[in-house]
């Protein structure tokens, strides 16, 4: 049996907003409680093991480090794709393959096991580049279950529907997610004959801001929220719109699954496989999202009306779907188990 984990290494280090900057700090807290240290250092010879969150340039200190018999665990997303179906310019073009060909490496010749984010990330993978020959798990992202709560003063508004989107970033091809919200949003308002607000959270360009404004859609733009917020905003929600096109298992949803807040979004992804009926709607696209076929944002916006009729139990079911698949303690466990080899 391996002794108990005391140290960690954890690279790349990283900063600023997005799912990789949420797991980073959420699991090094996680390890904490649990009286694992943390470290970014490579040449730290205390280590017992390395996790890998998606790619690190340091392949030569990763190659050591696993032949010294520690492990080497990959903490694997989906891969960068959108590129190659609309115009993000050659240098974006360059970088997006490059992580691509960096991520493959080390799943393929550097890891000692891989963790997938989901089952549909995990299938992409394989698809695209043949199984691992490293060993590999499925382990969802979590989220503090207390802090992220139905319990709270917010309540939607009686005046208007609010639906919620939160994106880290709606730029570099993901704004195309801001125009299937919108249709939503007018699609909804025309059904109901009542007012509805898109709120949208994230970091979004003034260009797309003055696209979008003035439109038959009231928008909403929050900015990037701090994560301390987010509950407050999704409490005061009828529904999350989860506009990301094939996402690997989004911080987003799971987020306000945990608030109580029902989810729409398209069956792209790994949507399918973590809002189930009883906790919001999954439907169909409608074409072929690989290749940003126009979707259907008809039934999009019949599911949202089936969420506006049963929000009891919907808000109710989507903090059951939290508490059974999303708990932060089960993920950092899913990793310790990992990376104890």
């Amino acid at each position: 049996m391996p002794s108990p984990l005391t140290r960690v290494c954890i690279v790349p280090q990283v900063s600023g907003v997005g799912g990789m900057v949420s797991f980073h700090a959420k699991f090094s807290a996680g390890l904490a409680a649990r009286g694992i240290a943390v470290t970014g250092d490579l040449a730290d010879e205390t280590c017992q093991a390395v996790l890998v969150i998606g790619g690190s340039r340091q392949l030569v200190a990763l190659r050591r480090a696993a032949r010294r018999g520690i492990p080497v665990v990959q903490r694997l997303d989906g891969m960068n794709w959108l590129h190659r179906r609309t115009r993000t310019g050659p240098r974006h073009w360059l970088r997006a393959e490059a992580a691509n060909l960096l991520l493959a490496y080390i799943r393929d010749r550097v890891a000692t096991r891989v963790v997938y984010q989901s089952h549909f990330v995990q299938g992409w993978w394989n698809e695209q580049y043949g199984e691992s020959p490293a060993a590999h798990s499925v382990a969802y992202n979590g989220v503090d279950l207390a802090a992220f709560s139905p319990r709270g003063a917010e309540k939607p508004p009686s005046d208007h529907v609010r639906i919620l989107m939160l994106e880290g970033n709606l730029q570099g091809g993901y704004e195309l997610g801001l125009q299937s919200a919108v249709a939503l949003a007018a699609g909804l308002q025309a059904a109901l004959g009542r007012p509805v607000r898109l709120a949208v959270a994230g970091q979004t360009s003034e260009a797309l801001r003055l696209k979008w404004n003035g439109g038959d859609a009231h928008i909403d733009w929050l900015g990037v929220v701090p994560n301390a917020e987010v509950p407050t905003l999704c409490r005061g929600a009828h529904l999350l719109y989860s506009a990301d096109i094939n996402a690997a298992c989004p911080n987003a949803v799971i987020e306000a699954l945990a608030c109580g807040l029902p989810v729409l979004a398209f069956d792209t992804g790994a949507l399918k496989e973590m809002v189930p009926d009883s906790a919001g709607r999954v439907v169909a696209y409608g074409g072929d999202p690989w290749r940003l076929d126009p979707p259907d944002t008809g039934g999009l916006t019949r599911a949202a009306q089936e969420i506006l009729a049963a929000q009891k139990s919907l808000r109710s079911g989507a903090r059951r779907q939290a508490e059974a698949a999303f708990g932060l303690d089960a993920m950092v466990d899913a990793y310790i188990e990992a990376l104890s080899g």
